[in-house]
Protein backbone atom coordinates (compact mmCIF):
# COMPACT_ATOMS: atom_id res chain seq x y z
CA UNK A 1 0.00 0.00 0.00
CA UNK A 2 1.61 3.62 -1.10
CA UNK A 3 2.07 6.07 1.12
CA UNK A 4 -0.60 8.69 1.17
CA UNK A 5 1.15 12.21 -0.33
CA UNK A 6 -0.21 14.98 1.68
CA UNK A 7 0.57 18.94 1.00
CA UNK A 8 1.05 20.92 3.84
CA UNK A 9 -0.52 25.24 3.35
CA UNK A 10 0.88 26.90 6.97
CA UNK A 11 4.14 24.08 7.09
CA UNK A 12 6.11 27.10 7.99
CA UNK A 13 4.19 28.12 11.38
CA UNK A 14 4.68 26.43 14.51
CA UNK A 15 1.39 24.30 14.07
CA UNK A 16 1.88 23.69 10.61
CA UNK A 17 5.40 22.59 11.50
CA UNK A 18 4.04 19.77 14.05
CA UNK A 19 1.36 18.89 11.33
CA UNK A 20 4.21 17.91 9.07
CA UNK A 21 6.00 15.98 12.16
CA UNK A 22 3.10 13.96 13.10
CA UNK A 23 2.11 13.33 8.93
CA UNK A 24 5.74 12.01 8.58
CA UNK A 25 5.34 10.08 11.91
CA UNK A 26 2.30 8.66 10.07
CA UNK A 27 3.93 7.46 6.84
CA UNK A 28 2.54 10.14 4.94
CA UNK A 29 4.65 11.67 1.94
CA UNK A 30 4.79 15.02 2.74
CA UNK A 31 4.96 18.36 0.76
CA UNK A 32 5.15 21.71 1.85
CA UNK A 33 4.10 25.01 0.48
CA UNK A 34 5.50 27.45 1.13
CA UNK A 35 6.01 31.73 0.08
CA UNK A 36 9.05 31.90 -2.58
CA UNK A 37 10.23 34.21 0.48
CA UNK A 38 9.61 31.25 3.63
CA UNK A 39 12.41 30.24 5.83
CA UNK A 40 12.51 26.48 5.21
CA UNK A 41 15.26 25.55 7.06
CA UNK A 42 12.97 24.02 9.72
CA UNK A 43 10.98 21.77 7.38
CA UNK A 44 14.20 20.64 5.47
CA UNK A 45 15.86 19.97 9.01
CA UNK A 46 12.71 17.10 9.14
CA UNK A 47 13.75 15.42 6.44
CA UNK A 48 11.69 17.54 4.18
CA UNK A 49 12.52 17.85 0.41
CA UNK A 50 9.14 18.22 -1.58
CA UNK A 51 8.44 21.53 -1.67
CA UNK A 52 5.95 23.82 -3.99
CA UNK A 53 5.58 27.66 -4.46
CA UNK A 54 2.13 28.94 -3.49
CA UNK A 55 0.84 32.22 -2.34
CA UNK A 56 -3.07 31.62 -1.02
CA UNK A 57 -3.68 35.13 -2.37
CA UNK A 58 -2.10 34.68 -5.80
CA UNK A 59 -4.28 31.78 -7.29
CA UNK A 60 -2.35 31.27 -10.26
CA UNK A 61 0.73 30.62 -8.11
CA UNK A 62 -1.58 28.17 -6.53
CA UNK A 63 -2.99 26.31 -9.43
CA UNK A 64 0.94 25.56 -10.33
CA UNK A 65 1.33 24.31 -6.52
CA UNK A 66 -1.34 22.38 -6.75
CA UNK A 67 -1.30 20.90 -9.85
CA UNK A 68 -3.50 17.75 -10.69
CA UNK A 69 0.28 16.30 -11.88
CA UNK A 70 1.59 16.20 -8.17
CA UNK A 71 -1.60 13.46 -7.27
CA UNK A 72 -1.96 14.44 -3.94
CA UNK A 73 -3.96 12.46 -1.62
CA UNK A 74 -5.02 15.55 0.70
CA UNK A 75 -4.42 18.83 1.52
CA UNK A 76 -3.99 20.00 5.77
CA UNK A 77 -4.38 23.84 5.93
CA UNK A 78 -3.48 26.02 9.11
CA UNK A 79 -1.99 28.97 7.23
CA UNK A 80 -3.71 32.15 9.16
CA UNK A 81 -3.02 36.07 8.29
CA UNK A 82 -4.51 37.32 11.21
CA UNK A 83 -1.89 36.29 13.60
CA UNK A 84 0.90 38.02 11.66
CA UNK A 85 3.56 35.60 12.42
CA UNK A 86 5.35 35.95 9.44
CA UNK A 87 6.48 38.27 6.72
CA UNK A 88 3.70 38.28 4.08
CA UNK A 89 0.83 37.69 6.45
CA UNK A 90 -2.32 39.70 6.59
CA UNK A 91 -5.65 38.81 7.57
CA UNK A 92 -6.87 38.98 3.84
CA UNK A 93 -5.33 35.38 3.99
CA UNK A 94 -8.59 34.26 6.18
CA UNK A 95 -10.80 35.59 3.81
CA UNK A 96 -9.79 35.92 -0.07
CA UNK A 97 -6.89 33.69 0.83
CA UNK A 98 -9.15 30.38 1.71
CA UNK A 99 -11.52 31.01 -1.16
CA UNK A 100 -8.66 30.97 -3.56
CA UNK A 101 -7.32 27.88 -1.91
CA UNK A 102 -10.57 26.36 -1.80
CA UNK A 103 -11.41 27.36 -5.59
CA UNK A 104 -8.16 25.68 -6.58
CA UNK A 105 -8.25 22.50 -4.41
CA UNK A 106 -11.61 22.09 -5.87
CA UNK A 107 -10.23 22.70 -9.48
CA UNK A 108 -7.51 19.96 -9.11
CA UNK A 109 -9.50 17.26 -7.88
CA UNK A 110 -8.00 16.53 -4.38
CA UNK A 111 -10.27 14.53 -2.88
CA UNK A 112 -9.81 15.76 0.87
CA UNK A 113 -9.05 18.92 2.69
CA UNK A 114 -8.35 18.96 6.19
CA UNK A 115 -8.96 22.58 7.80
CA UNK A 116 -8.42 23.99 11.04
CA UNK A 117 -10.36 26.17 12.29
CA UNK A 118 -11.92 27.02 15.69
CA UNK A 119 -14.50 26.07 18.35
CA UNK A 120 -17.92 27.74 18.45
CA UNK A 121 -16.77 29.75 15.49
CA UNK A 122 -20.52 29.67 14.17
CA UNK A 123 -21.78 31.30 16.74
CA UNK A 124 -18.91 33.89 17.25
CA UNK A 125 -19.37 36.37 14.32
CA UNK A 126 -18.12 39.41 16.71
CA UNK A 127 -14.20 38.23 16.68
CA UNK A 128 -13.26 38.37 12.69
CA UNK A 129 -10.75 35.66 12.85
CA UNK A 130 -13.21 33.00 14.51
CA UNK A 131 -16.44 34.06 12.09
CA UNK A 132 -13.54 33.54 8.80
CA UNK A 133 -12.76 30.16 9.79
CA UNK A 134 -16.84 29.58 9.95
CA UNK A 135 -17.57 31.20 6.19
CA UNK A 136 -14.22 29.04 5.38
CA UNK A 137 -16.06 25.96 6.30
CA UNK A 138 -19.30 26.84 4.55
CA UNK A 139 -17.64 27.91 1.75
CA UNK A 140 -16.14 24.14 1.64
CA UNK A 141 -19.63 22.67 1.87
CA UNK A 142 -21.02 25.47 -1.10
CA UNK A 143 -18.59 24.36 -3.36
CA UNK A 144 -18.67 20.48 -2.75
CA UNK A 145 -15.24 19.89 -1.55
CA UNK A 146 -14.86 17.20 0.41
CA UNK A 147 -13.54 18.19 3.91
CA UNK A 148 -12.92 18.20 7.49
CA UNK A 149 -12.71 20.84 9.69
CA UNK A 150 -10.96 20.10 13.05
CA UNK A 151 -12.16 22.91 15.72
CA UNK A 152 -9.65 23.02 18.53
CA UNK A 153 -10.16 25.78 21.74
CA UNK A 154 -7.28 27.88 22.91
CA UNK A 155 -3.60 26.56 22.47
CA UNK A 156 -2.65 25.67 25.75
CA UNK A 157 0.89 26.55 23.68
CA UNK A 158 0.85 29.26 21.62
CA UNK A 159 3.00 30.14 18.55
CA UNK A 160 4.56 32.95 20.93
CA UNK A 161 4.61 31.08 24.13
CA UNK A 162 3.98 33.34 26.96
CA UNK A 163 3.07 30.63 29.28
CA UNK A 164 6.78 29.25 29.51
CA UNK A 165 8.59 32.17 30.36
CA UNK A 166 6.25 32.78 33.33
CA UNK A 167 5.44 29.27 34.78
CA UNK A 168 9.18 28.81 35.98
CA UNK A 169 7.88 31.53 38.01
CA UNK A 170 5.81 29.91 39.51
CA UNK A 171 3.21 32.29 37.26
CA UNK A 172 0.44 31.10 34.79
CA UNK A 173 -0.81 33.52 32.24
CA UNK A 174 -3.86 33.74 31.50
CA UNK A 175 -6.33 35.52 28.80
CA UNK A 176 -9.73 34.27 30.17
CA UNK A 177 -10.32 34.77 33.73
CA UNK A 178 -13.37 33.46 35.54
CA UNK A 179 -14.83 31.20 32.93
CA UNK A 180 -14.50 27.91 31.55
CA UNK A 181 -13.54 27.18 28.06
CA UNK A 182 -11.93 24.86 25.79
CA UNK A 183 -8.24 23.80 24.97
CA UNK A 184 -5.52 21.96 23.52
CA UNK A 185 -1.89 21.28 23.02
CA UNK A 186 -0.80 21.53 19.65
CA UNK A 187 1.24 18.13 19.56
CA UNK A 188 -2.61 16.52 19.81
CA UNK A 189 -4.13 19.14 17.21
CA UNK A 190 -1.21 18.18 14.66
CA UNK A 191 -1.96 14.37 15.56
CA UNK A 192 -5.60 15.00 14.91
CA UNK A 193 -4.59 16.97 11.88
CA UNK A 194 -2.68 13.88 10.40
CA UNK A 195 -5.14 11.25 10.90
CA UNK A 196 -8.01 13.29 9.37
CA UNK A 197 -5.73 13.66 6.55
CA UNK A 198 -4.57 9.89 5.85
CA UNK A 199 -7.20 7.72 8.10
CA UNK A 200 -10.47 8.91 8.81
CA UNK A 201 -12.90 7.42 6.43
CA UNK A 202 -14.52 9.27 3.32
CA UNK A 203 -18.01 8.33 5.25
CA UNK A 204 -16.72 10.97 8.13
CA UNK A 205 -16.13 13.93 6.20
CA UNK A 206 -18.14 17.15 5.00
CA UNK A 207 -18.19 17.67 8.88
CA UNK A 208 -16.53 19.84 11.26
CA UNK A 209 -15.02 18.59 14.67
CA UNK A 210 -14.88 20.03 18.30
CA UNK A 211 -10.69 18.65 19.76
CA UNK A 212 -9.80 19.62 23.02
CA UNK A 213 -9.29 17.97 26.22
CA UNK A 214 -11.70 15.68 27.89
CA UNK A 215 -12.89 18.80 29.88
CA UNK A 216 -13.20 22.55 29.46
CA UNK A 217 -10.97 24.11 31.84
CA UNK A 218 -10.47 27.67 33.29
CA UNK A 219 -7.19 29.40 35.14
CA UNK A 220 -7.47 28.04 38.94
CA UNK A 221 -8.06 24.09 36.91
CA UNK A 222 -4.84 24.98 34.83
CA UNK A 223 -2.76 26.29 37.90
CA UNK A 224 -4.13 23.32 39.51
CA UNK A 225 -2.51 20.87 37.32
CA UNK A 226 0.60 23.00 36.73
CA UNK A 227 1.13 22.83 40.43
CA UNK A 228 0.96 19.17 40.67
CA UNK A 229 3.44 18.85 37.51
CA UNK A 230 5.71 21.15 38.97
CA UNK A 231 5.31 20.77 42.56
CA UNK A 232 5.28 23.66 43.47
CA UNK A 233 2.56 26.73 44.07
CA UNK A 234 1.11 28.12 40.97
CA UNK A 235 -0.65 31.31 40.96
CA UNK A 236 -3.10 32.63 37.87
CA UNK A 237 -1.59 35.89 36.87
CA UNK A 238 -4.13 37.76 33.88
CA UNK A 239 -2.33 38.80 30.85
CA UNK A 240 -4.25 42.10 30.58
CA UNK A 241 -5.62 43.99 33.36
CA UNK A 242 -8.96 45.08 33.49
CA UNK A 243 -8.29 49.00 33.12
CA UNK A 244 -6.78 47.68 29.63
CA UNK A 245 -9.39 45.17 28.34
CA UNK A 246 -12.09 48.13 29.18
CA UNK A 247 -10.86 51.42 28.95
CA UNK A 248 -7.28 51.98 27.14
CA UNK A 249 -7.59 48.55 24.89
CA UNK A 250 -11.04 49.68 22.90
CA UNK A 251 -8.82 53.23 22.47
CA UNK A 252 -5.95 51.78 20.85
CA UNK A 253 -8.34 48.72 19.15
CA UNK A 254 -9.71 51.85 16.84
CA UNK A 255 -6.40 51.97 15.11
CA UNK A 256 -5.29 48.39 15.43
CA UNK A 257 -7.52 45.51 13.99
CA UNK A 258 -5.59 43.00 15.31
CA UNK A 259 -5.93 44.20 18.88
CA UNK A 260 -9.42 44.81 18.27
CA UNK A 261 -9.57 41.13 17.10
CA UNK A 262 -8.17 40.01 20.30
CA UNK A 263 -10.23 42.36 22.39
CA UNK A 264 -13.45 40.87 20.63
CA UNK A 265 -12.32 37.33 21.48
CA UNK A 266 -11.41 37.68 25.05
CA UNK A 267 -14.91 39.22 25.35
CA UNK A 268 -16.43 36.48 23.75
CA UNK A 269 -14.93 33.51 25.48
CA UNK A 270 -16.00 35.10 28.76
CA UNK A 271 -19.65 34.24 27.55
CA UNK A 272 -19.22 30.77 28.60
CA UNK A 273 -19.64 29.65 25.15
CA UNK A 274 -16.43 28.79 23.86
CA UNK A 275 -16.74 24.75 24.66
CA UNK A 276 -17.18 21.57 22.63
CA UNK A 277 -20.29 20.43 22.59
CA UNK A 278 -19.52 17.15 21.18
CA UNK A 279 -16.51 15.27 22.84
CA UNK A 280 -17.74 12.04 21.87
CA UNK A 281 -17.24 12.52 18.13
CA UNK A 282 -13.67 13.25 18.68
CA UNK A 283 -13.38 9.94 20.97
CA UNK A 284 -14.48 8.19 18.04
CA UNK A 285 -12.45 9.58 15.40
CA UNK A 286 -9.57 10.53 17.14
CA UNK A 287 -9.44 8.27 20.64
CA UNK A 288 -9.81 8.96 24.29
CA UNK A 289 -9.59 12.76 24.84
CA UNK A 290 -6.14 13.53 26.74
CA UNK A 291 -7.24 15.15 30.52
CA UNK A 292 -5.93 18.44 32.16
CA UNK A 293 -3.22 16.96 33.83
CA UNK A 294 -2.10 14.42 31.50
CA UNK A 295 -1.56 17.20 29.41
CA UNK A 296 0.12 19.94 31.24
CA UNK A 297 2.40 17.66 32.49
CA UNK A 298 3.28 16.28 28.58
CA UNK A 299 4.04 20.65 28.11
CA UNK A 300 6.08 20.46 31.51
CA UNK A 301 8.16 17.22 29.91
CA UNK A 302 8.44 18.90 26.49
CA UNK A 303 9.66 22.15 27.54
CA UNK A 304 11.87 20.52 30.03
CA UNK A 305 10.22 21.89 33.37
CA UNK A 306 10.00 18.61 34.79
CA UNK A 307 12.21 15.27 33.72
CA UNK A 308 10.47 11.78 33.75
Amino acid sequence: MRSKKIVVAGATGTLGNKIVKALIEQGAEVTAMVRISSDRSNLAEMGIDHFVIGDMLNKSSLKNALSPDHGFDAIVSSAAGYTGHSKGDTPLTDTVGYRNLVDTVKESGIPRFVFISILECSNAKHVPHFYHKYLTEKYLAERHQPFIALRPGAFLDQARDFIFYKIREGILPVLFEGVDYGTIYTPDLARYAATAATAVPDSELNTAVDVGLSTPVNSNTLAAAFEKALKKPVKPEAVFSSFFLHIKGPVFAMFDSRLHDRLEMIKWVKTGRYVSRNTQRQKMLFGDLPTIEETVSRYCRDNNLITG
